[in-house]
């Protein structure tokens, strides 16, 4: 026999201790018992390959659906909303300054993904008229007109917003287009909204916004989205935040209009203003004061000019928070004798009679003896503009959410901001608490399934390290009688233990693989979306939880079985030789 052979065996035998050498030819060979120990055996396999599979199902059906879930929520909103203090939500929140001294710095942070500025305003949707038509008992035909009406939210974003999530579940037709410099009429609904309202792409949809007076608006469909997520596909419109923030009258809209009537014979100048907190202030070229308006006998071309603000007590505005200005113009042009009299004519009910120079109304003319008087309104542009509902933050790892959150609290949330705003700072697990409780208890359910489908295999593969010892009892005697001791016998038993657990997850793996495979390529199971917000079961199973779950299901079933091994202890090596 050539020495290098020799060598190597010794090498091999050296590598590879006896008691796997040994574990792994009783394991082949035909022994005594087999008969019996062959169907506790296959149970045992069984039960673990059942353990894998019902574990690999479970974790990758709960992590994909709380991803999943999680997800479109985010897609909705956003991971941490800033909004004014209060205890409204984040769809009634009071305004908040655009220029937020925070804004730019936190779009620089690397944990940060986006961060947008949105507002929300309730809206009832009206659909067009539809003939239905029916047959009387009589069997006369006739028919009626049918509106469907459905209150939703408008969510209003601008040009610079990420719809990603939106083209993500786009069906028919394309995302609005916003403009920088004009407002657009376009907006996306959800499927469940376009078949409620009987719409189809490019329909124009009525649109009625509760202020003092109901105020209707015009849009133009343009796509459909469908989440599955029922609960905000059948509420959540996307526009333009312009829209919201202009019939939200946050900020000043100022004016400047001529009365119909006259004071003294002379014309009466009076602001038009919307918004703010209702208590204005008015700046007619002296400071603010709180006169509205007064008379004029206008002489001379002139330019009158208005500035217009709130405030609570004190008319200076100072140490307050008011609203933003707005400013207002009224031009005068005289012609003829710009001297004349101020005798304006008016018709048999007092009212000045005028003369529209423009199709919108804000050019005008008014006759005054040998002089005509021309008013141009130019009215303010608003300061609206310059007000959000409140700024979306996503993030870039979902595990960081309570840190940065925490952060942005302490930074924001404790003292007033520049613009003596208090700002409060909530996650989405704040903000849809209840849906994310739901899926927190998940996690107590996987913990459950995974400890009871471990315990059955540790409890069947005991059973059956038990009958291997039993029909290998005179075994274990001659063992002990050549000078193995208690542990190295044990080893042997717990690798074979060892060989069937790896046998049984194989399986487990091959199986719980290929029907995780089948869901998430085929989507074979399908799901209610208005229970379960999905519309198919979802599956997410990374290689880490993969690898976690076979390894930890390996030690764990080992690290239990060492208990039974003990009756190896308690074998006497001459009663076990004699043992049949």
């Amino acid at each position: 026999m050539p020495k290098s052979f020799v060598y190597f065996s010794a090498i091999k035998i050296k590598l590879v201790s006896f008691e796997y050498f040994i574990s792994r030819r009783v394991l082949k060979n035909e022994v005594q018992g087999k008969k019996v120990s062959r169907p506790i055996v296959r149970i045992s396999i069984i039960s673990i390959a059942l353990a894998v599979v019902v574990n690999l199902i479970t974790i990758a059906v709960v992590t994909g659906f709380q991803h999943e879930v999680r997800n479109k929520v985010s897609g909705f909103g956003s991971h941490i909303f800033i909004k004014s203090a209060g205890e409204n939500t984040i769809y009634e929140s009071e305004p908040i300054r655009k220029d937020q001294s925070f804004y730019q710095l936190l779009k620089k942070e690397k944990e940060i993904k986006d961060i947008h500025y949105t507002a929300y305003k309730p809206v009832l949707f009206q659909s067009e008229k539809n003939e239905r038509k029916f047959t009387l008992s009589s069997g006369k035909d006739t028919s009626y007109f049918q509106q469907e009406i459905q209150g939703l939210l408008l969510k209003g974003i601008d040009y610079t917003y990420d719809l990603s999530f939106f083209k993500q579940h786009l069906l028919e037709g394309r995302l609005p287009k916003f403009k920088k410099q004009s407002i657009s009429q376009e907006i996306i609904v959800s499927k469940r909204i376009a078949q409620d309202l009987n719409l189809t792409i490019n329909d124009n949809l009525k649109a009625f916004f509760v202020k003092n007076q109901p105020v209707k608006r015009l849009f133009k469909l343009v796509g459909i989205y469908q989440t599955g997520l029922e609960e905000f596909d059948k509420k959540m419109a996307i526009g333009d935040i312009r829209i919201v923030q202009e019939l939200n009258d946050w900020g000043i809209q100022a004016g400047i209009s001529v009365s119909d009537t006259l004071a003294n014979g002379q014309l009466i100048i009076k602001a038009e203003v919307n918004g703010g907190n209702g208590n204005y202030r008015y700046d007619w070229g002296k400071g603010f004061e709180n006169y509205s308006g007064f008379t004029l006998c206008p002489l001379k071309d002139t330019v009158i000019r208005l500035i217009v603000s709130d405030y609570w007590t004190d008319i200076r505005g100072k140490d307050e928070q008011t609203a933003l200005p707005d400013t207002a113009y009224l031009k005068v042009k005289i012609r003829g004798k710009a001297f004349s009299d101020c005798d304006f004519k008016t018709n048999s009910s007092g009212e000045i009679l005028r003369e529209y120079l423009s199709e919108n109304g804000s050019k005008y003319a008014l006759q005054a003896g040998q002089k005509t008087v021309e008013f141009e309104q130019i009215d303010g542009k608003g300061s609206s503009s310059n007000y959000v509902g409140g700024f979306e933050i996503t993030l870039n790892d979902w595990n960081k959410l309570e840190d940065i959150s925490g952060k942005l609290r302490k930074q924001l949330a404790i003292f007033p901001n520049e613009h003596s705003e208090a700002l409060d700072v909530q996650s989405i697990t704040d903000t849809q608490s209840d849906i994310f409780v739901w899926l927190g208890f998940l996690d107590l359910n996987v913990v459950i399934i995974l400890t009871l489908m471990i315990l059955i295999g540790i409890i069947n593969m005991g059973s059956a390290l038990l009958v291997l010892i039993l029909v290998r009892t005179n075994f274990i005697g001659l063992m002990k009688a050549m000078g193995a001791n208690n542990w190295s016998i044990r080893k042997i038993f717990l690798i074979q233990a060892g060989f069937l657990i790896l046998k049984g997850m194989a399986y487990g793996n091959a199986i719980g693989l290929s029907l995780c495979g089948l869901q998430y390529f085929f989507g074979v199971f399908r799901l209610n979306p208005e229970i379960y917000y999905l519309q198919q079961v979802p599956i997410e199973l990374s290689f880490f939880s993969w690898a976690l779950l076979n390894v930890g299901t390996l030690l764990i079933c080992l690290s239990a079985l060492v208990i039974p091994s003990i009756v190896i202890t308690r074998i006497s090596p001459i009663k076990a030789i004699r043992f049949n």
